[in-house]
């Protein structure tokens, strides 16, 4: 694989020395910058003190375990976190998911299967896929809400910043680029991941979970993301942007 931009900082949070230094050691040889911490406390005295561009971050620490380090980090920052999990924990990986991760892996596992985990987060957060690239926009506004593009992060009526993931930003521009369109899972995958579904894959149900969350929209009797039965999910509401004056 090629070397990334060695600009490029890494966290690793895991208790485990051997891991912390394997996995620093090869990023490292792979032009990554590697940080590393054994926990919660560690880890934001890191974040305090230096620039990270995402987080690698294994779910069974002492004391504040990965999840609630997860969702704590889902309400101030939208760092790329990949959440290390233990193998055969598939209610692990979701929960993961649910708290922010914006990817899992189970451990056991090949450093060089992480690093290509890494590349793809990164290029998925860093770049936005040409589609959902308007660089004329800087602002998108539905039912009471404000999308800052340049930010990333949503604003309610009251001028309330509510923080989002990658993955939870992507996925809600995609639906406002889409407005009173029904999408299905496979095309909200491929929009926001660039990959095919997979048919127990329901990464794409927990995001929109969360975001129906921070959105105050009743999963029950949703208004603003509708479920449509046996087809998707359809943003179901009047999207303007600001910056072009364009509405969509």
């Amino acid at each position: 694989m090629r070397p990334m931009d060695t600009n490029t900082h890494i966290l690793v949070v895991d208790d485990d020395r051997d891991i912390r230094t394997l996995l620093a050691e090869y990023l490292d040889s792979n032009g990554l910058r590697t940080l590393t911490a054994t926990n919660g406390s560690e880890m934001r005295r890191v974040l305090e003190e230096s620039r990270v561009d995402l987080i690698v971050l294994d779910l069974t620490l002492p004391g504040e375990d990965g999840l609630t380090l997860c969702r704590n980090l889902r309400a101030t920052s939208s760092v790329p976190v990949i959440m290390l999990t233990a193998r055969g924990e598939p209610l692990d990986r979701i929960l993961g998911l649910e708290m922010g991760a914006d990817d899992y892996l189970a451990k056991p596992f090949e450093p060089r299967e992480l690093f290509a985990r890494i590349r793809s987060v990164l290029r998925r957060t860093q770049a936005l896929p040409p589609n959902m690239a308007q660089p004329d926009v800087a602002a998108m506004r539905f039912a009471g809400w404000t999308l800052d593009l340049t930010a990333r992060h949503l604003v309610n009526r009251d001028g309330v910043v509510v923080a989002l993931s990658g993955a939870e930003f992507r996925l809600l521009k995609v639906f406002l680029d889409h407005p009173n369109r029904v999408l299905n899972r496979d095309q909200l995958l491929e929009l926001t991941q660039g990959r095919e579904s997979d048919p127990f894959d329901r990464s794409v149900d927990i995001q929109i979970s969360r975001l129906r969350q921070k959105l105050g929209d009743d999963a029950r009797t949703p208004t603003i993301i509708k479920t449509v039965r046996n087809e998707g999910y359809v943003l179901a509401t009047t999207v303007t942007t600001e910056g072009a004056g364009r509405s969509a």
